[in-house]
């Protein structure tokens, strides 16, 4: 178990294996296309998914992914091993599946930290922020914001105001491609903890973890054209770090489609706005007693921020929702003034007539 422990094993894990008997606790710690690297006591090894399990999995989310604990067999001689359960996660960080209609997929599970990277150059974005915060709080884990590339930025402080402005105290980080950053992330990655790195391509998440590694495991590509930084990462891959803990690459993500997001402390000022609104399914649009609208007018809080929060809102209020249910959805909140959708084809069936 020695060599589980340097992989993040804790004993939640160690007692839900205990009632998996005839099957062997291992670890996912990379992901390719229709195969696994997992880590056990005896070392590295492939994996794949048992028949009966790829049958009674109907969602994508419910697949292996890297960070879950599983329960797997394998004969001592044997260079891959099948994967027969996974063990309950404690958290997982989720964003709507490329490429595939209304599923969920997991970036990352069982993690206690997601340092959330965002460069202080041309990809500097705060409704980005919010959202990966958004997801981060609601994924059971702690976000960490961790700006990089402070070299490359004429107005570091000013950047930095505005993040802690819509960051709700959450704990930030500034990092330099000219300085060596490993001391910085020393509170956090300690035994036990398991860390994900998050953030757009190119922001230089692949650089901070080879640093902290201690070698270039990951590769990774100068700054391209515009200031903007290369894609390199490709797959989702877990290291142990010398710091303690292990750490998770992820690719870079252009987009990152919210399936699920706590809303109550990226945008606390939000919510307690909107608890003061007249009616509870207040739009917060141009209805009367909207609370929002009046300290929108009254340059308590800007347009932009509470376009992100709307945007939000509505994106996960089509959680579980098929496609035509998402429609129904989006019509009725386009003519809520008329009272939905179903009385507005009646006043237009009037007209008609």
């Amino acid at each position: 178990m020695d060599l589980l422990k340097n992989y993040g094993l804790t004993e939640r894990f160690v007692n839900e294996a205990s009632m998996y008997e005839g099957f062997t606790l291992a670890r996912v710690i990379a992901q390719y296309k229709g195969m696994y690297k997992i880590i056990t006591a005896d070392g590295e090894k492939l994996a794949q998914i048992s028949g009966k399990l790829r049958h009674e999995t109907t969602e994508l989310a419910k697949f292996p992914a890297v960070g879950d604990f599983v329960m797997v067999q394998y004969e001592p001689r044997d260079e891959q091993a099948m994967i027969h359960h996974i063990l309950s996660r404690k958290s997982v960080f989720l964003r709507t599946a490329v490429g595939v209609s209304e599923q969920a997929q997991v970036v990352a599970s069982n993690i206690d930290l997601v340092f959330i990277c965002m460069s202080m150059n041309k990809n500097f974005n705060l409704s980005r922020l919010e959202r990966y915060l958004s997801i981060a709080w609601d994924s059971g884990a702690k976000p960490v914001i961790v700006l990089t590339k402070a070299d490359l930025c004429e107005h570091v402080s000013e950047l930095v105001q505005e993040v802690e402005k819509v960051s709700c105290y959450t704990e930030m980080i500034s990092t330099s491609l000219e300085e060596d950053n490993v001391a910085k992330f020393g509170p956090y990655l300690k035994e036990g903890v398991t860390a994900a790195f998050i953030g757009s391509s190119g922001v230089g998440k692949s650089t901070l973890i080879n640093q902290l590694l201690g070698q270039s495991v990951l590769e990774t590509n100068d700054i391209g054209r515009k200031d903007k930084g290369k894609h390199t990462t490709t797959g989702r891959e877990m290291f142990p770090c010398p710091l303690g803990g292990v750490v998770i690459d992820t690719p870079g993500m252009r987009e990152l489609g919210a399936q699920s997001v706590d809303l109550s402390k990226t945008f606390s000022d939000l919510e307690e706005l909107a608890s003061q609104c007249r009616f509870s399914d207040c739009e917060h649009v141009h209805e009367p007693g909207c609370a929002i609208q009046k300290a929108l007018s009254e340059g308590l809080i800007d347009q932009r921020r509470l376009d992100s929060y709307m945007k939000l809102k509505h994106e996960a209020s089509y959680e579980g929702l098929n496609s035509k249910q998402i429609e129904n959805q989006k019509l009725e909140r386009m003519f809520k003034n008329v009272g939905g959708m179903k009385n507005f084809r009646k006043l237009t069936k009037d007209k008609r007539i």
